[in-house]
């Protein structure tokens, strides 16, 4: 048994058992993954793999055990490989943060200033994806940290922790009608053309919750990845818009109002994220008690 068909048995679940994925993967040729995965078979004593014909239709249940196992132990190596570069190189190297768009525009801003101060020498990638792409990419190990309101605190590999709550805030053209009104209900706003997040961003599953739970249906027109697509159309009087409040700023947002409103839905939870067991460099767990202050560690 070697390291080399321990990685093509991880690979070639993550590529769906196309073995000529699985040898670009791993930079080697497909009759060689092949090769490998019969000597690691008849080394065991047992089929490792679901055959249909020569297709390979997935892991048998010995060989899902074996691949739980062989993933352990790659990301053991890992670690070993990620303590000598901490203590080679303590402040210097790669930081990769997945976040949604709306988390690096606006909410990260301060961090990343902070961060580039405290360690000059260390490439950060501020990598933006959706909160699924990016409880993926830890998973797999191509993020170091992930950062998200949703998606991360029930993945059973990751380790979550907060980062900080907020709540959606309304934003109109000026002028506008609701702007006339001392106070505002989820029942004023429901009428009006909505434009918002789209389902699996920034909390708009609360937004959904919210209205449900007032016997409301929204007149949602149009929904976006990010409050500045959100803000645009608002400002040419599409609708109102819901968005998060740290994304709205009067000096710049111009021909905008933020609605000064008690809170009308639920409360979102950002959370900061990492993959279980796996090794933080120094700069790594700097940059979660930045975000955190009160973070004790992994």
């Amino acid at each position: 048994m070697n390291i080399q068909q321990l990685r093509i048995l991880q690979e070639a679940a993550r590529h769906n058992y196309n073995f000529t994925d699985v040898a670009s993967a791993l930079f080697t040729s497909q009759s060689g993954v092949s090769k490998h995965i019969k000597d690691l078979e008849d080394e065991l004593g047992i089929e490792l793999f679901e055959r249909k014909g020569k297709r390979i239709l997935g892991l048998t249940e010995p060989g899902q055990a074996v691949r739980e196992y062989a993933d352990r132990i790659l990301e053991d190596l890992q670690n070993i490989r990620r303590v000598a570069d901490h203590f080679a190189q303590q402040d210097s190297g790669h930081l990769v943060v997945a976040t949604t768009h709306t988390q690096a525009r606006y909410a990260l801003t301060r961090v990343v200033a902070q961060f580039k101060q405290a360690f000059p020498q260390v490439e950060l990638v501020l990598h933006q994806g959706s909160p699924a792409e990016i409880a993926r990419m830890l998973v797999n190990g191509e993020a170091d940290i992930g950062i998200a309101t949703e998606g991360l605190a029930d993945v059973e590999d990751l380790e979550s922790y907060p980062f900080y709550d907020w709540h959606h805030a309304v934003i109109v053209p000026d002028g506008h009608a609701l702007l006339s009104r001392s106070q505002i209900t989820l029942a004023d706003i429901a009428p009006y053309p909505i434009i918002t997040y789209q389902a699996g961003y920034t909390g708009r599953t609360m937004i959904d919750e919210s209205f449900r739970k007032a016997g409301l249906t929204p007149h949602i027109v149009l929904s976006a990845l990010d409050a500045d697509v959100i803000k645009a159309y608002v400002e040419l009087g599409l609708g109102i818009g819901l968005i998060a409040p740290m994304a709205f700023d009067a000096q710049r947002d111009t021909g905008l109002q933020l609605l000064q409103t008690p809170p009308l839905f639920g409360a979102n939870h950002t959370r900061i994220a990492v993959k279980k067991d796996k090794f933080l460099r120094g700069y790594a767990r700097a940059w979660i008690q930045m975000c955190n202050p009160d973070w004790a560690g992994v």
